[in-house]
């Protein structure tokens, strides 16, 4: 057995507790959903925000969804200047058969302007 990342970003509406949490969810939700990844198989997941989302941690959202034995992590993104703001970036780490083909990376709306060059999911 392997273990692989699936990456994933979500834009926040505005830096506010609430809008941090209900994106984040939607994105972990969606990047389980899409790679069929139930709790048990999840490593660790990395959490990363862009300078301009301070107003809580996006791991809390993971813990509010029921991942309370999963290793959490929160970091700063790198502040490039001109980079999209208000993302929250994910890498979730699993332990699965699936070759990294098969990993299906998710970058809802404005964020699949992230990863055109990767020919990540534009869902």
């Amino acid at each position: 057995m392997a273990t692989r990342g699936v990456r994933g970003a979500i834009q926040v509406s505005r830096n506010d507790q609430q809008q941090i949490l209900k994106a984040t969810k939607k994105l972990v939700q969606m990047m389980l959903q899409e790679n069929a990844i139930a709790a048990i198989d999840i490593a660790s997941i990395i959490f990363t925000t862009t300078n301009d989302l301070n107003a809580e941690f996006p791991a809390l959202a993971a813990r509010q969804m029921g991942l309370v034995n999963v290793p959490l992590l929160c970091a700063r993104e790198i502040d490039v200047p001109s980079s999209m703001e208000r993302v929250v970036r994910v890498l979730i780490l699993i332990n699965t058969e699936k070759k990294q083909s098969e990993i299906r990376h998710c970058y809802p709306g404005e964020t699949s302007k992230l990863r055109l060059d990767q020919g990540e999911s534009k869902k």
